[in-house]
């Protein structure tokens, strides 16, 4: 058993303080340790797919998901940047962007990396850029324990530098999560505005303050980048709009958490907007867990006025469940 595992089983392993001391016992290769390494450091690593007929899935998943597009993909002399610019959760009805979201090798990976089972819990599709401003997941996407998510952007295609690449600011993963009560704002139940707009002077200030940068990723056709939960990323401006940026985002939380999103919600007083995930992998809901638990069960037999337990049985019993939400990172 690592150090991390024994003395801080809420925080993942490439995420720990204990990183340099759990490593050895995270039954890595020296390839897996360079990523852990790479994620643990700079919140980001890159790895070639671990598919054998990833380009024959990248090109099915293209012929079948250009028609359903607003944009003409044919004509190269096009603007790709108008019209609808993403599919959510083309899962359910393509085998091939299932595939790649439930990838055996890359759960293994994710599983040993954060020290928990990996649950694929949502796929996007793009056939261009997004230009999103920067963005931290851990809006959108949250846990309890927190940081038990990360996304894996696969290109679709060989990336150029005019077709906006995926952006990132290296490191800004390990800065405190940012939440409502931090900004001053009470969010339950408001979505009067977008979920991270009134996050976005902030983090605009955080990387100008920090001096650490901004990055882009152009790769080639084949390659994947996995982020942790709270790195700043986003799409850059797109110099080409007759380019494409065919990519496919897939978002994983882990086991036994609770997961919910903290840009409607007020964690100070109990009130979590939860959320309603299917596990790609099985096609049965993931239930929220707390130590094994379902929290319910764990507030009725610990739960009193300011544990956190009692803290997470009010939440559920305050929450407002969803199974999706429209207002989604756009990577």
């Amino acid at each position: 058993m690592s150090l991390t595992s024994e003395l801080l089983p809420g925080v993942p392993f490439v995420e720990s303080p204990l990183f340099e001391q759990s490593i050895d016992e995270m039954e890595l290769t020296e390839q897996e340790r360079a990523i852990a390494r790479s994620l643990h450091e700079r919140g980001y690593a890159v790895i070639d797919f671990p598919d054998a007929d990833i380009d024959a899935r990248i090109e099915r998943i293209r012929s079948r998901l250009a028609p359903r597009f607003s944009i003409d993909l044919a004509d190269p002399t096009s603007i790709k940047t108008q019209g609808d610019n993403r599919i959510q959760d083309a899962w359910q009805f393509d085998p091939d962007v299932k595939a790649i979201a439930i990838n055996p090798a890359m759960l293994s990976l994710l599983g040993r990396l954060y020290g928990r089972r990996a649950i694929p819990f949502q796929t996007l599709n793009f056939p261009v850029g997004t230009q999103q401003h920067l963005h931290s997941d851990s809006i959108h996407f949250s846990s309890v324990p927190e940081r038990f998510m990360c996304g894996v952007w696969l290109a679709m295609e060989d990336i150029h530098a005019d077709a906006g690449p995926l952006e990132y600011c290296p490191g800004s993963h390990k800065w405190p999560i940012v939440s409502n009560v931090a900004i001053g704002h009470d969010r339950w139940n408001d979505r009067s505005a977008g979920a991270q707009t009134p996050y976005e002077p902030l983090w605009r200030e955080l990387v100008a303050a920090s001096g650490f940068g901004i990055e882009s990723f152009a790769p080639r056709k084949g390659q994947a980048l996995i982020w942790a939960a709270n790195l700043l990323h986003g799409g850059s401006r797109q110099a080409d709009p007759t380019r494409t940026r065919w990519s496919q985002v897939s978002h994983y939380y882990f086991a036994d958490c609770i997961y919910y999103t903290p840009a409607y919600s007020d964690e100070t007083v109990g009130r979590l907007d939860t959320r309603s995930i299917v596990n790609i992998a099985s096609g049965e809901p993931e239930p929220d867990r707390h130590r094994g638990a379902l929290p319910s069960i764990a507030a009725a037999k610990h739960g009193r006025r300011g544990s956190l337990i009692g803290r997470l049985g009010k939440a559920f019993r305050a929450r407002k469940t969803r199974p999706h939400d429209d207002d989604m990172p756009v990577e």
